[in-house]
């Protein structure tokens, strides 16, 4: 007997190995699915659930329905290992029910089935669990629940989870493949709490203990990182939309008591919301249960018919403190309704097509208000970023792998280079199209409405609606990380350009030159072009900038500067402003030659006093570091930055239009690193 056992715990153990290169860490989502959890297709998920604000617990259950799909004799789901388990049992078509031994090993429940089922037949599996969840320490970017109070000192309770997965608040199969049908979220608090949770709210029972249960029916698939809960002394502000499909819909927006005026100003605005994505990309995909907006202790997250909503009334909130004229945080979140909810990457290697399309559009909005100047403006803005992963890997990623890529502008420029190249009207009918890819599935809404889809799907239909062959476009842009750069020559008659594209990959991209004024169009085949040109004139390369690509004449400039070559960095950047004349970065370290050759005697020894930590949000810091070859700030979006002096004070990068200003007190000592709308606070040691 004793041998039988051991024998059984090594082959236990063995196959937990053979599974340990195909799991996810715990507090990351998605990546390659182990064989385990591939077998199984969940199709309902019952999360029942007594949420308690006084000790900041949870206590409950989650019922999970699935069908095999390929044999398997354990049943395998995720549950953060700060939440203990109090016991597993299978629920029989009967009613009968049959108690499960389980292990648990880095994240994952291993349940042991006690016979091999097969492709077709059904498991109904019970978990009770309970414990202290995660708590969220910089909602929504690290998730977990937050437990807050509003101004009269309330219980205001959020949950956030799309970076780490919804394990690490309920037992769930963590991966964004496999959505249920349906789901009910069954949750218990204390009077005279509110919980607005997904889906439409079927009933609230009173306990009579001082307790409420709200319960929740979600009748469309759903992705598990948007199942959330919202709670608080909410206020209800609601009313009766009609789609542009000709059916009604709920419209709710739960707001704090003390900012219900404020919530019912802003209102509006969502209405005007749903107006515009309509128009653009057909009926908003969850009319059979809600549009709901929820008022959140962070700043938000695309939680379906739940959006969490925290940008406190402010435009800027989500954009560095600019106001484009409308609340860029709610339309931003809406987005997702179509792209990301209604349309699932079904591996976050495709995560663009969420946040790369919700980012769009907001220049799309911003063109519908303000005019294509304002658009180009908007793009402007959203240009800066870094290309060091690609936008969409060809391999499977995790959510904090993915979270390295830059999704969310680098997509959204995709976005406006296909515009540019396959023009307007077969743009507006590939997006329509990638929400609803049959115009009938318009009136659907019962769940066949929403799918799983991939950059591949996309470009299929791209190249359907224009007849154009694209993939040359997704290859440069996507699927590998570099720019390409463009060769400039100017002469006095001539103007020679030829690509360099990574790999040596096809780029017949059409270019728009201005000379005088006049623009003429140009693809540069691979042998490189030259255009005559009226030597009285200096021509424009993309004046509109509707391509993304970087001119060689900056790495020139940068190569000249490190030699202390100034005058050919001037030409250098001479040429660059050809490609790009509104390029304020170029502008910016043309600004550093000057004051370098005129205040030849400032080395980095002045610079000293600039090193340091500096606080730019709670919990997240960036640093200043003093190399030989002069100063850099460590930390955001590139890593390290080198920064090079305009002043005695004031800094430029080479990749950034960001002025960088160290800002002294009244005993000239550095009080915090100033950088375009943002400041971080020097930490004193």
């Amino acid at each position: 007997m004793k041998l039988s056992v051991l024998f059984q715990a090594c082959v236990l153990y063995i196959l937990l190995l053979s599974s340990l290169f195909s799991q996810t860490g715990v507090y990351d989502s998605g990546g390659s699915l182990m064989h385990e959890q591939a077998a199984y297709d969940v199709t309902f998920y019952n999360l029942d659930l007594f949420v308690n604000p006084a000790d900041s617990s949870i206590q409950g259950s989650v019922l999970i329905d699935a069908k095999i799909v390929q044999p398997i004799d354990r049943f395998v789901v995720d549950l953060d290992t700060l939440l203990s388990i109090q016991g597993i049992t299978e629920i029989n078509a009967d009613g009968g029910q049959q108690l499960h031994k389980f292990i648990r090993d880095a994240g994952k429940i291993w349940i042991t089935l006690n016979t091999t089922r097969q492709p077709g037949e059904n498991i109904s599996i019970k978990i009770e669990y309970g414990g202290y969840p995660l708590i969220a320490l910089r909602p929504p970017w690290t998730g977990g629940f937050q437990w807050d109070e509003t101004e009269d000192g309330s219980p205001w309770i959020a949950t956030s989870c799309q970076g780490e997965g919804a394990d690490i608040w309920w037992p769930v199969k963590d991966h964004v493949s496999d959505e249920p049908d349906s789901m009910r979220i069954s949750i218990r608090i204390p009077s005279p709490l509110f919980c607005a949770s997904n889906g439409r709210l079927e009933s609230q029972v009173d306990n009579n203990d001082g307790t409420i249960t709200y319960n929740w029916f979600v009748s469309n698939p759903i992705n598990t990182y948007n199942v959330a809960l919202n709670i608080a002394p909410y206020k209800l502000i609601d009313t009766v939309y009609t789609s542009v499909a000709g059916d009604k819909f709920p419209v709710m927006f739960w707001v704090l008591p003390e900012d219900y005026d404020k919530g019912r100003k802003f209102f509006a605005e969502i209405l005007e919301h749903i107006r515009f994505f309509e128009d653009h990309l057909g009926p908003y995909p969850f009319r059979a249960d809600k549009y709901g907006v929820v008022q959140t202790p962070h700043l938000g997250m695309e939680h379906q018919t739940i959006v969490a909503y925290g940008a406190n009334f402010n435009n800027g909130a989500m954009t560095g403190g600019r106001d484009w004229g409308f609340d860029a945080l709610h339309h931003h979140e809406f987005s997702h309704e179509w792209w990301g909810n209604l349309v699932t990457c079904s591996d976050w290697k495709d995560m663009w097509l969420h946040e790369g399309f919700g980012t769009y559009m907001q220049a799309l909005y911003v063109e519908e208000r303000d005019g294509i100047e304002k658009y180009h403006e908007f793009m402007k803005v959203n240009m800066h970023f870094g290309n060091n992963y690609p936008v969409a890997p060809l391999e499977s990623k995790t959510g904090k792998e993915i979270g390295r890529s830059p999704v969310y502008t680098k997509g959204a420029w995709f976005l406006h280079i296909l515009r540019h190249v396959i023009g307007d009207d077969a743009f507006n009918v590939a997006l329509r199209r990638m929400a609803y890819p049959d115009p009938e599935m318009e009136s659907v809404t019962d769940g066949m409405q929403t799918r799983f889809a991939s950059s591949d799907d996309f470009l299929s239909i791209a190249e359907q609606v224009s007849g154009m062959q694209l993939d040359w476009l997704f290859n440069i842009y996507l699927h590998q990380p570099k720019l390409p750069k463009l060769d400039i020559n100017l002469e006095e008659n001539a103007l020679n350009l030829k690509w360099n594209t990574p790999d040596n990959l096809p780029f017949p991209i059409p270019l728009d030159i201005l000379s005088g004024n006049t623009i003429s169009k140009v693809v540069v085949p691979s042998e490189g072009l030259e255009i005559p040109i009226d030597g009285n004139d200096t021509p424009f390369i993309d004046p509109d900038n509707w391509v993304l690509f970087e001119p060689s004449a900056l790495d020139s400039a940068k190569f000249y500067i490190k030699a202390g070559r100034y005058e050919d960095a001037y030409k250098a950047y001479d040429l660059a402003m050809i490609a790009d004349q509104k390029n304020k970065a170029v502008q910016n370290m043309i600004r550093h030659l000057e004051f370098v050759q005129s205040n030849q005697s400032a080395g980095s020894t002045d610079y000293k006093r600039f090193e340091g930590k500096y606080r730019l949000f709670r919990n997240y810091s960036l640093s200043v570091t003093l190399y030989e070859d002069g100063l850099y700030l460590i930390g955001g979006m590139s890593g390290k930055t080198k920064l090079y002096p305009i002043s005695s004070s004031k800094f430029v990068s080479p990749d950034s239009e960001t002025i960088f200003e160290f800002v002294m007190d009244e005993d000239d000592n550095v009080k915090e690193l100033a950088m375009g709308r943002r400041s971080a606070e020097k930490i004193r040691e």
